[in-house]
């Protein structure tokens, strides 16, 4: 006999690392499935416009596809005020400075007000040029142009929003935004539904409708900030140089997002010159296509508002941790999303059109937009990972990559007779170029950045 245990105890490190896995996933649960109302509040915006539209005609749905496609790049191209704000005000969250964190956010707003006038008047200047440089027939133009004027009294609070749902995100608190999105889309619905139809306003009644919601969201937001700021002692008037900071940190994720807004609106180009259906068929797969990456963005706001609280309170091996679950948790959506969109075709193709031409055209690209959502998952979740480390530059650099890699296959689409269908494919293969920028980039760790303030 030796006297030794019979029995070795269980080892200790996989009994860890299944408790960091849980809390890891507790925290991602917690902050995404709110973040993930408040994330489609745009998309389902323009689902339900499309639904509306879509019946009263193929011009009229082509019109609404067009202004559509520029209105959201007028303001997409400013989402930095919400992601940027999030990760500054969660980096001083991690680091205990709650007044700070509070204080760099409604430095985020007053940036958003301000850039908010001149794109407004901009957009309803240049609203006919507008329609012109995105293609749109002379049927569908006039529809165009009437939902982009009227929309442009709702880009005001449109970034202004943007802005608000950084602080709060900051904050850890992805509730509050979840909210105030379910009440802005159930009014939009409603008021599209009432003007569209029962006030017989058409293309003018839905884009009224949207901007009355889309200011009423506004005005809730901004009571809860200042409410928030009165607490914690923050100062609401404009600090001129808190506001040069928030652009200075704003500037490289808006290359990066107008390079992707580029990609988007030569992918609108390319089908209004295939023709009327084809983009109107185009219009539902990228309003479809929209509310999916939206859903994997949902954890990819977990990402912006954990990692960059990680990284702030100076836990490398945190922040490093919690990237590599999202990953996980961005492949296992995106495999279930690209089931879904092909499972569930039946149940929503006939919401958008009856135009038999329409829903043919549509029948083989929602196929290739299936294709790609298992890539999409991790594309998302790594670019909210790199934007809670503030890594901003290598965000844009590797976006104008994407972006050179697209336009070429785009072009083809077009020039060489591929239909909307190539034109897709030039959009999957968007999508996979750019997983390979940000998938390089998360195994260099040159990311993993500490600090109240990223150096």
């Amino acid at each position: 006999m030796t006297g030794g245990p019979t029995t070795a105890p269980a080892p200790e490190a996989p009994k860890a690392a299944r408790a960091d896995r849980r809390r890891h996933d507790r925290e991602i649960l917690a902050l995404a499935v709110p973040a993930f109302g408040a994330l489609v509040a745009e998309p389902l915006f323009l689902l339900g416009d499309s639904a509306i539209v879509g019946h009263l005609g193929t011009a009229q749905l082509a019109g609404l596809g067009v202004a559509g496609a520029a209105l959201t790049t007028l303001t997409g191209v400013f989402v930095f005020l919400a992601y940027a704000t999030t990760a500054a005000v969660a980096r001083r969250i991690g680091a205990g400075d709650r007044r700070a964190a509070v204080q760099q956010g409604i430095d985020g707003i007053w940036l958003a007000l301000l850039l908010a006038v001149p794109v407004a008047l901009l957009a309803l200047a240049l609203a006919p040029q507008l329609a012109r440089l995105l293609g749109a027939s002379a049927t569908a133009a006039p529809y165009a142009v009437t939902y982009l004027r009227i929309s442009t009294l709702g880009i005001p609070a449109m970034l202004m929003v943007l802005a608000a749902t950084g602080v709060l995100r900051g904050l850890q608190d992805t509730r509050t935004p979840l909210l105030v999105a379910v009440g802005g889309f159930a009014a939009n619905l409603c008021l599209n539904l009432t003007l569209v139809y029962g006030a017989g306003l058409g293309v003018a009644g839905s884009a009224w409708g949207t901007v009355l919601a889309q200011n009423a969201m506004a005005a809730v937001y901004l009571a809860v900030v200042v409410r928030g700021a009165r607490r914690e002692g923050a100062v609401l008037r404009p600090d001129a140089a808190g506001i040069r900071a928030c652009a200075r940190a704003g500037g490289p994720l808006m290359i990066r997002t107008l390079s992707l807004r580029a990609v988007l609106l030569l992918a609108t180009a390319v089908a209004a010159r295939l023709g009327d259906r084809e983009l109107a068929a185009h219009q539902i797969a990228m309003a479809l296509w929209s509310f999916l990456a939206y859903a994997l963005d949902a954890i990819a706001i977990a990402g912006q508002a954990t990692i960059g609280r990680y990284l702030g309170a100076g836990d490398r091996a945190g922040a490093r941790a919690q990237a590599r679950r999202m990953v996980e948790w961005g492949l296992a959506a995106g495999v279930l999303l690209g089931v879904l969109v092909v499972a569930a075709r039946p149940l929503y193709v006939p919401l958008f059109s009856a135009d038999p031409g329409v829903k043919s055209q549509l029948a083989a690209v929602l196929l290739l937009v299936a294709l790609t959502q298992p890539a999409s998952g991790p594309v998302f979740v790594l670019d909210g990972v790199l934007t809670g480390a503030g890594d901003g530059g290598y965000l844009a650099w590797a976006m104008l990559g994407t972006l050179a890699a697209f336009a070429p296959a785009a072009l083809a689409a077009l020039h060489l007779g591929w239909g909307l269908a190539g034109l897709w494919w030039a959009l999957n293969l968007f999508i996979l170029v750019r997983c390979a920028f940000l998938v390089a980039r998360l195994r260099t760790g040159r990311w993993l950045v500490t600090g109240a303030v990223r150096a």
